[in-house]
């Protein structure tokens, strides 16, 4: 599956789905971008059952605000509607498949323990 455009109209639509969504925060102008651009791409096409989202920041910067999003690439994953990472950085291709890794294994019922008890 290819990478699925996130805009101001979409965003809350794909990433409130049950499943996982990565997100990566990026701009055209971004050297760090365009080189990670690639490797997420091709992990996209590794793993069907995610979705791979893109947000341009320059086109999207009230979804950039939202999120405070100060460095980019920035990667965000989201697993049945909660953020579960969000980091600054372009990642290699073995810590993308890494972070991929641990996401399929959370406990999501622990995760929405632990917000729970966070948000009190």
């Amino acid at each position: 599956m290819a990478t699925v455009a996130l805009t101001a109209e979409n965003f809350d639509e794909v990433t409130n789905k049950d499943g996982i969504v990565l997100v990566d925060f990026w701009a055209s102008w971004c050297g760090p971008c365009v080189r990670f651009a690639p490797t997420y791409e091709r992990s996209s096409e590794k793993h069907s059952e995610i979705t791979f989202g893109k947000v341009d920041t320059e086109a999207e910067q009230a979804i950039a605000a939202k999120f405070d999003i100060r460095s980019i690439p920035t990667i965000m994953a989201i697993r049945d509607g909660v953020i579960v990472f969000s980091q600054p950085g372009a990642l290699p291709e073995s810590a993308l498949e890494n972070l991929i890794e641990q996401v399929e294994k959370l406990d999501m019922d622990d995760v929405r323990k632990q917000l729970a008890a966070h948000s009190h």
